[in-house]
């Protein structure tokens, strides 16, 4: 098998593809939208709230390199998966926790994952990250590409998304790129 595909969204596209990019075994993590009930997606019509689609990260990965069951660890780590439809202060469904999964194997390994998490109390809160069949994906707009990396100063960037990738790189060092 070798390379594969796993869309994830947790929040803030930003943070999650910035930290996915950093992994081993990932050949591209890119922002964009999925899940949503309109033929197409841009950011503006995303955050008005009115197409259902969610800020993603399609991740693709080589699984010889890196497991999906990795990835899904990863994604738990990055954000709050028992916030409804919001991660802090970013407010809306487009938001929401929710693994969009490629095949039967993806969404069995991702029942398994939040299974596991819920009995090992993992988090106070139920766990309320979605599970969905892949829909149509949509790129986000070149300027959220790679963001954290060329805006590292900005605010939002400097006091939220920082601290996390600290706190993730730290944790999962074994795992980044050299």
């Amino acid at each position: 098998m070798a390379q594969q595909i796993a869309t994830f969204g947790g929040g803030c596209f930003w943070c999650i593809e910035a930290a996915f990019n950093a992994i081993k075994g990932v050949e591209s993590a890119i922002s964009g939208y999925c899940g949503g009930s309109e033929q197409t997606a841009n950011y503006k019509a995303v955050c008005s709230g009115l197409t259902e689609h969610a800020e993603v990260v399609q991740v693709t990965f080589d699984d010889t390199q890196t497991s999906f069951q990795a990835l899904l660890t990863f994604f738990f780590s990055l954000h709050d998966p028992t916030q409804l439809n919001r991660q802090g202060n970013d407010v809306g469904r487009q938001y929401r926790s929710v693994i969009f999964y490629h095949d039967d194997k993806q969404k069995r390994l991702a029942e398994q994952a939040i299974s596991e998490f819920e009995l090992g109390d993992v988090f106070f809160d139920p766990i309320v990250t979605e599970l969905a069949a892949i829909q149509p994906f949509y790129p986000a707009e070149d300027y959220h590409q790679h963001y954290f990396v060329g805006h590292q100063q900005e605010p939002y960037c400097a006091l939220v998304i920082a601290p996390k990738l600290s706190k993730f790189r730290q944790r999962y060092e074994y795992a980044l790129k050299s």
